[in-house]
């Protein structure tokens, strides 16, 4: 199972911004697999050592910070990409000066744009990677899919301070 929660490019997207952009290609198996070896030997390595359950914890805060890095990037990137859009949009409007190409020589700033959002795109799809290879080993190591933490409401309830409150209100009229 691939991990999609990620805005970042897709192996198909990044292959066409490398090709678009005269970018390198991304061995996007070969990042997926180290990560996933990484992950199932660090298990390994720490099986005698923990229990079950604190594995399960430890690796589940290892992949949140994969999936949490690669989440950002992907996110970064859509920002990166809606601007170079605007610019892009813009330098269609002639009667715009400041969108126009710079001297000779030197790139416009919708072309820097466009290439940073390229640049940003490359460098999500790795991350987004290295993040669907340790989910997948999680997976494999603890027996269920990874999903990100959710912390439970304390009191699911209303709380005693709120239901205090509430009694000295309807005293006070």
């Amino acid at each position: 199972m691939k991990w999609s929660g990620s805005p970042a490019p897709t192996e198909p997207q990044a292959a066409l911004i490398s090709e678009s952009f005269g970018l390198p290609v991304i061995d996007s198996d070969g990042i997926r697999d180290l990560h996933h070896k990484i992950i199932v030997d660090t298990a390994e390595s720490l099986n005698e050592g923990l229990g079950d359950r604190a594995m399960q914890i430890h690796l589940h805060r290892i992949v949140g910070s994969y999936v949490g890095s690669a989440h950002g990037a992907g996110q970064f990137y859509s920002r990166a990409v809606s601007e170079a859009r605007d610019a892009t949009a813009k330098t269609a409007n002639d009667a715009r000066d400041e969108d126009l190409d710079g001297p000779v020589g030197f790139d416009s700033n919708a072309q820097r744009k466009r290439e940073f959002a390229a640049d940003m795109g490359i460098q999500a799809h790795a991350l987004r990677c290295a993040a669907e290879g340790v989910v997948t080993a999680y997976e494999e190591v603890v027996g269920e899919a990874w999903k990100p933490f959710e912390r439970q409401a304390e009191n699911p309830g209303q709380t005693v301070d709120r239901k205090a409150a509430e009694l000295q209100m309807a005293a006070l009229g």
